[in-house]
């Protein structure tokens, strides 16, 4: 199993909209998801400055990065949240975010 570590910024003024959608994300989407291989994903923000921090696990990472690239909802997903995030150049957040590495795992 691939662990994968993620950052990310989202702008401060649409910190509590992010993090509202987060509480309601679509069922489909959550679907797609699992159905990819993204398992055990978690999303950390740090409301003092918009850093985001995730996390999830996956048996093969570009395999599950192409699997959502082939789903139509998570086009219509990362269309509708990509005005919430800094940097990204006009890409999406699941191919623009920067991959952390891993230096420690405790099992």
């Amino acid at each position: 199993m691939e662990r994968v570590a993620f950052r990310l910024k989202v702008r401060k003024e649409m910190m509590n909209e992010y993090v509202r959608r987060h509480t309601e994300v679509w069922p489909e989407m959550l679907d797609a998801l699992r159905s990819t291989g993204w398992t055990n994903y978690s999303i950390f923000l740090d409301r003092a400055d918009g850093s985001l921090f995730g996390y999830f696990e996956t048996l093969n990472l570009e395999a599950a990065l192409a699997g959502m690239g082939k789903t139509e909802i998570n086009e219509k997903w990362q269309k509708d949240m990509a005005p919430f995030f800094e940097n990204l150049e006009g890409v999406n957040a699941d191919q623009g975010f920067i991959k952390l590495e891993q230096v420690f795992f405790l099992q």
